[in-house]
């Protein structure tokens, strides 16, 4: 038998590709603390974690406007199952992180799902994952994408509500707010 005959089949790995989008990458360089286009190999116990601190965080955002530790991806296989999966955590205390529409706030977790946008501050996220046989490591591959997210989505841009609870969009069209005492409800 030849080495290439007695060598250890290699398994597959399960990849989440990740495109990136702030609409200052270009003149702040947000993201160069990241490995574009580069697969990037990381153990399955190790929690992913994505912020500004260098010394805790294995993908540095270069932006003094993110937490230390914004969020957190833990790579993890489905109960009685061999699909892989991965969970996400908001770390930051003053952020809500979006998964598609779902707001996390701090320390709230969920399941990623296959392909999703993720959102905070400016920042935008698509993942969408590849599954892979290992259940030892995982990779992440970074690219930079052009134009918003969102916009390529054709996603909804969720316009604030001030404070009042007004949207100056209901005025523009005569809507006018009406009290209503809760026990007329």
């Amino acid at each position: 038998m030849s080495s290439f005959e007695e060598a250890d089949t290699e398994e597959t790995k399960t990849c989440l590709y990740v495109a990136l989008y702030h609409p200052c990458q270009e003149e702040k360089q947000v993201f160069r603390g990241l490995n574009i286009h580069k697969r990037e190999q990381l153990r399955a116990d190790e929690v992913a974690k994505f912020g500004r601190d260098c010394n805790m965080c294995h993908y540095n955002l270069m932006d003094s406007r993110v937490s230390r530790v914004q969020f957190t991806l833990q790579f993890f296989r489905q109960l009685n199952s061999s699909e892989p999966g991965f969970e996400i955590k908001n770390m930051s205390k003053k952020t809500k992180l979006i998964v598609d529409n779902v707001e996390l706030d701090y320390l709230n977790k969920i399941d990623l799902p296959r392909k999703c946008i993720i959102r905070f501050g400016d920042y935008q996220f698509l993942m969408h994952r590849q599954d892979g046989e290992s259940v030892d490591y995982f990779e992440t591959c970074f690219e930079l994408a052009q134009v918003s997210l969102l916009q390529e989505r054709q996603m909804p841009l969720l316009q604030p509500i001030p404070e009042c609870g007004i949207s100056s969009l209901l005025y523009s069209q005569g809507v006018k707010p009406v009290e209503i005492d809760e026990s007329d409800l």
